[in-house]
């Protein structure tokens, strides 16, 4: 099927709760824009130079999320315009968000990426790590930060009752997370499936899916 075909395929099955990002990164612009005149809207890079470009040759009602890991010499690069970042993995991080984004007086969404895959290679906070941070932290001194949820990958793998279990962790401690750290009704994003695992995500709580090949095919 044609991207365009892919779109309308996930504006038709989708949830209504369920946000759909394109995830275009190393996909040219004609794609993207093939995409937008489908309707799409949101759509994730993973490089700081790539989002910047892509930006200045795309229509402004795009609201775009950054999704791979982030340097934090790249905020600045990113903060007159990104909407989310996906990728928040230190309080390192938080603080420069907060800098580059009061700079430009905006407000950016984060969600704070948890490690549940039984992959070491993979990025973000523990469970535990993540609620030693937001006990510790106090969201009022963050202003131009907006604590916006919770992302994971799952394992790679082929077992879908692991990826099943992991999404499940992943939607625990979102509800623990929501009842005690952060009951602000902003933290509203769980942020989890992609193009190989989004449908068990979707039944596992998630209402937000990364989806890239599916909807632009495997870029050589």
């Amino acid at each position: 099927m044609s991207i365009s075909e892919n779109i309308n395929f996930f504006k038709q099955t989708l949830p209504a709760n369920v946000s759909l990002v394109a995830v275009s990164k190393f996909h040219p612009v004609n794609d993207l824009m093939e995409a937008y005149k489908a309707g799409q809207r949101i759509f994730g890079e993973s490089r700081a130079q790539e989002l910047v470009q892509k930006k200045q040759a795309l229509p402004n009602d795009i609201e775009w999320h950054f999704i791979g890991q982030l340097q934090s010499n790249k905020v600045k690069d990113i903060a007159p315009f990104i909407h989310t970042i996906h990728s928040i993995d230190s309080l390192k991080l938080i603080e420069e968000v907060e800098k580059q984004a009061a700079k430009h007086d905006r407000t950016i969404r984060i969600l704070l990426e948890i490690h549940i895959a039984q992959e070491e290679t993979k990025a973000g906070f523990s469970p535990g790590e993540c609620r030693d941070l937001l006990s510790s932290l106090s969201p009022e001194n963050y202003p131009h930060v907006q604590f916006g949820g919770l992302m994971t990958m799952a394992t790679n793998t082929d077992d879908t009752e692991q990826i099943r279990k992991e999404f499940r962790m992943l939607k625990s401690l979102y509800d623990d997370l929501k009842r005690t750290y952060l009951t602000d009704p902003h933290f509203n994003v769980l942020s989890m499936g992609m193009s190989s695992d989004y449908e068990i995500a979707i039944s596992e709580g998630s209402n937000m899916i990364r989806v890239g090949s599916t909807i632009f095919g495997i870029r050589e």
